[in-house]
């Protein structure tokens, strides 16, 4: 055994080996058992859209890090995979790369074979995706997989959709949304960015009928004056209160509309205090149409460009329509005058263009009482936020109660289920359809046509070759299939034994982007179908950002991709270090590198070297300084050219978890060399030293506190305990101290069982953090001490996966050892101190003597033989009577005073002799920064960076002038 214990852990070869096992296995899979208390999470969908981004890469180790844990516990732990369909997202990828592969539209190939061209997209980089999860060590319940375009969420979907029709809770009508003019589709608020971009004001005027005078207002869209209905004034405007009532004309097309007064809109004191009114192009307008019952007049095409409402301007880009309608003002005489500006325009975060805020027809779900319920389960505590302040973000928008659009107008997506019917009546279709509980029907509210949910398709001569039924163009919004994703995955709406017993689940993890897109609607949908919640926490992670701060994007060219991390640093290291990101404050910056595919050189990422990707399908890359080439560069959003060589990214952030594991396999490897004729026997208490009551206190202590900590999903912190735990206190610590009995024929036995029992222990409670250099020891273990545990042995596990989470007895716990100990570790730290300022060789014996209380003189006598140990130092005396030998060093803890005796260990005369010309010079070197820094003229002139670098220097120089005179006091025995 000792020979296949390999002096370095390949993790390439474990991954490969243990997640397979594990599959074969079927650790991942959950079934309904009565015996057992669930553990549920739903896995945020990703979309089928490229590959998993290091946003993904966090929440996926979250989520398992919490399952594994939870499966340790004991729980039936189901971690529920799948990926989105993505509708807006999904289809302008693939018309995109149409567009620039094969300079074609979707209306060029037709509906059909654009969702075909998407399937195949989809098929393609599912696989990629739940690859890559595979890879990142994701222990999901792959034989659940689900899509939320697949059969039984299909079926949840016409489910739904035919309640809230039913209950009178969705509806058609003409609505101002924002609207894509590059994708042809509305999209949500939420699916919407303001970006500051160079633009211009400009002012013009109307004359008011019937009168020499005008008006003047101002706007940054001056196309939309051929769809103003109004013009609005404030109220008490004094200006204006004349004019209320009268007509102006406008000048582009003749069209006469009112001036009205409205003080929600205009505001007196801002600008002309004249507001033109476009109620079908400005939200804002919109809201004051409704209000003053003006016309609303749709300008634009679902292109962007003139509609024939336009008259002469038909046709144009609504850009184009811009510049020619202040040309025509201007020679009309209504210019006034133009001013450039930064103006916030809103875009689509889809397309990333511009969005126009369009008049159009929409199917909307009513929010009022269903956001009422998914904010009662919130505001009683059914669902719980964490950290609890990112329930007022769920909170602030659900009051809001807004209806949500959930119509799009794209090919690729649930279609949908509504079929219309302008020529049958209310007799034939209950001919028709009787009392079918998977269909409804009723007239629509603003025309005489019949609208027709059914659950299942329809075809167009299901009424008889007399009525012809047509089905809606529209598919529904993205979010309304990944909202019902908690219960449609288990099978709703089919009564089942998965649906009963694994919902509602435990805890959704997510990040704060979707808590109003999609946390608030999962919520008030299970109220809805499944009148419960969809889970009882919701954990919120931070966001992974550059190195400066940025949001991670494609636009950006600073996209990190994972599966780099994970070829350089191994999927241990990379997720222990993700975890150790992942706390309630504040989101991380991740800095990171360019490595040179042919000479290794690494150049930093810098905001120069990131790009926009050109148009024309370019992709981004990086110039090396020393060879002068340059490379494309790994992206979550880029795939390299075939055969193109690609520099990866690297990342000193991740030698944090590539040292842990190295040091875990290296202290694992050392224990287990020294297990030769390791026997089961169980464990006394009068077998156990005090360095045993010690470690066995503190695994107690930890255990408990990552227990604690995990449930409150504080995994920066559960992250910070283990590693402290493993690397200082059983690395550093407890192995040392227990080596000479390692080596003693008669110790080793006892020593032996209870090294046996703490790294079992160990390794359990990293397992959900590394679980494959913990299997990968685990194994090992097996095949050394296939008995073992603290004081009653038992077989050890299959595997690592299924062992019990520890939970070692709280009796264990013994604050005073362990404070004792503290004390000890601080002394010998003081002891290895010293060695180092006087470079005495840790060979040399020393002469340790302690002033301190009886009690703690009782406590250091007890661990004497540590100090030999650890320190190659011979604890003389300890109590309150001791006295400082005479040229001796020191070092003072809370309640010790500590003195090393150093005559006959140096040089006494030669070592004051060089801290004596070592002062004096620190003392010139103070004097010369002093001097500089008194000079006004210097400190007036002189670059700031180059006056704080002579203040740097002149307190650093201070702090080792202070620290050399206390040396020599003490040499001199002052």
């Amino acid at each position: 055994m000792t020979e296949s214990l390999e002096k370095q852990y390949n993790p390439e070869s474990a991954q490969q080996k243990w997640y397979q096992f594990w599959e074969e296995k079927g650790y991942f899979h959950a079934e309904p058992n009565p015996e057992k208390e669930q553990h549920t999470i739903m896995i945020p969908l990703p979309n089928v859209t490229g590959a998993l981004h290091m946003g993904h890469a966090l929440n996926g180790t979250v989520q398992d890090l919490i399952t594994r844990w939870r499966r340790m516990q004991g729980y039936e732990a189901l971690w529920m995979p799948g990926t989105d369909h993505a509708g807006i997202a999904t289809q302008a990828v693939v018309e995109r790369r149409m567009k620039e592969e094969e300079n074609l539209t979707r209306h060029d190939i037709g509906r059909e074979a654009l969702v075909e061209r998407i399937w195949d997209w989809k098929d393609q980089y599912e696989k990629r995706i739940l690859n890559q999860l595979r890879k990142l060590g994701a222990s999901c319940d792959w034989q659940r997989t689900r899509f939320t375009l697949d059969d039984m969420c299909s079926k949840a979907v016409r489910r739904t959709f035919l309640k809230l029709f039913s209950d009178d809770l969705i509806y058609r009508g003409k609505r101002l949304v924002n609207w894509d003019p590059f994708l042809q589709t509305a999209v949500a608020d939420d699916e919407v960015f303001s970006e500051d971009i160079a633009g211009q004001f400009w002012t013009f005027q109307y004359p008011v009928v019937g009168s020499d005078e005008r008006i003047s207002f101002s706007t940054t869209r001056p196309e939309t004056m051929l769809g103003d209905t109004a013009v609005c004034v404030h109220p008490s405007d004094e200006r204006y209160t004349h004019l209320v009532g009268k007509l102006v004309r406008i000048p582009l097309n003749g069209r006469e509309i009112p001036i009205i007064a409205d003080a929600l809109l205009a505001d007196k004191d801002l600008g002309t205090g004249a507001v033109k009114v476009t109620p079908a192009h400005d939200p804002n307008d919109y809201a004051c149409g409704l209000r003053n019952d003006l016309e609303q007049i749709n300008i634009l095409n679902p292109d962007g460009t003139m509609n024939d409402a336009t008259g002469a301007y038909e046709g144009l880009d609504r850009y184009a329509a811009r510049k020619k309608v202040v040309e025509d003002m201007d020679q009309l005489g209504f210019f006034i005058e133009v001013e450039d500006r930064q103006i916030p325009v809103k875009h689509s975060d889809r397309s990333k263009t511009p969005i126009e805020p369009y008049l159009s027809d929409q199917w909307f779900v009513k929010m009022d009482t269903l956001a009422q319920s998914a904010i009662d389960a919130v505001e009683d505590g059914r669902v719980r936020f964490f950290p609890s302040r990112y329930s007022k973000t769920y909170l602030d928008w659900l009051k809001e109660k807004r209806d949500w659009c959930i119509s799009r107008q794209l090919w690729w997506g649930h279609r949908i289920p509504i079929w219309y019917c302008d020529t049958c009546s209310e007799d034939d279709l209950k001919l028709a359809f009787g009392d079918r509980y998977d269909v409804d029907y009723r007239r629509n509210d603003e025309d005489t046509c019949w609208l027709i949910c059914s659950e299942t398709d329809l075809t167009g001569d299901e009424l008889g070759v007399a009525h012809k039924l047509t089905q809606d163009e529209d598919v529904l919004d993205t979010w309304f299939s990944s909202a019902l994703w908690p219960h449609a995955t288990l099978g709703w709406p089919d009564k089942n034994p998965d649906l009963d017993y694994f919902y509602p689940g435990s805890v959704l993890v997510t990040s704060r982007d979707i808590i109003t897109l999609w946390v608030a609607r999962m919520v008030l949908t299970g109220l809805y179908n499944m009148e419960d919640i969809p889970f009882k926490h919701v954990c919120i992670h931070p966001k992974i950002l550059d190195g400066f701060g940025q949001t991670m994007s494609k636009s950006k060219g600073n996209g990190v991709d994972p599966m780099d991390l994970i070829d350089k640093y191994g999927v241990d290291a990379v997720r222990f270090t993700i975890a150790s990101f992942a706390g309630e404050t504040q989101d991380v910056r991740l800095p990171v590198g360019y490595e040179d595919p042919e000479t290794g050189e690494v150049v930093p990422q810098t905001l120069e070297h990131q790009t926009t990707t050109p148009s024309g399908g370019a992709k981004p890359r990086i110039k090396f300084p020393k060879s002068g080439k340059s490379y494309q560069y790994t992206s979550p959003w880029f795939d390299p050219d075939p055969g193109e060589k690609v520099a990866r990214i690297v990342s000193e952030r991740f030698e944090y978890g590539r040292n842990f594991c190295n040091k875990l396999w290296n202290a694992s490897r050392f224990a287990m060399l020294n297990l030769e004729g390791y026997t089961p026997a169980p464990l006394q208490e009068s077998d156990l030293k005090m360095e045993d009551r010690w470690i066995l206190s503190r695994l107690s202590t930890v255990a408990e506190e990552m227990t604690t900590v995990l449930s409150r999903y504080q995994f920066d912190v559960a992250t910070r305990a283990i590693r402290d735990f493993t690397w200082n206190e059983f690395c550093d610590w407890y192995l040392e101290m227990i080596k000479p009995r390692l080596w003693d024929e008669e110790q080793k036995p006892a020593a032996q069982r209870v090294l046996v029992g703490v790294l079992d222990a160990l390794l359990r409670l990293l397992q959900p953090f590394v679980p494959f250099i913990t299997e990968e020891l685990w194994q090992r273990l097996n095949e050394i001490a296939p008995k073992r545990g603290l004081f009653t042995p038992e077989q050890g596990a299959e595997s690592i996966m299924i062992a019990d989470w520890p939970e070692p007895p709280k009796d264990w716990q013994d604050p005073q050892l362990e404070k004792r100990f503290e004390r000890l570790q601080e002394m010998i730290v003081a002891v290895r101190n010293i060695r180092a300022v006087y470079k005495i060789s840790p060979a040399t014996p020393l002469q340790l003597f302690l002033r301190c209380e009886s009690s703690v003189a009782d406590d250091m006598q007890n661990v004497a033989g540590q100090f030999d140990n650890l320190a190659k130092t011979l604890l003389e005396s300890a109590g309150a009577d001791v006295k400082r030998p005479s040229g001796s060093a020191t070092f003072s803890l809370n309640d010790v005073d500590g003195f090393i005796a150093l005559e006959g260990i140096i040089d006494l005369e030669a070592e004051l002799e060089r801290l004596r010309g070592e002062a004096e010079k620190l003392e010139k070197h103070i004097v010369t920064s002093e001097k500089k820094l008194a000079n006004k003229n210097f400190v007036d002139r002189a670059p700031a960076d180059v006056v704080a670098g002579v203040q740097e220097t002149l307190s650093g120089n201070q702090k080792q002038l202070q620290s050399v005179l206390k040396t020599i006091d003490e040499l001199e025995g002052k």
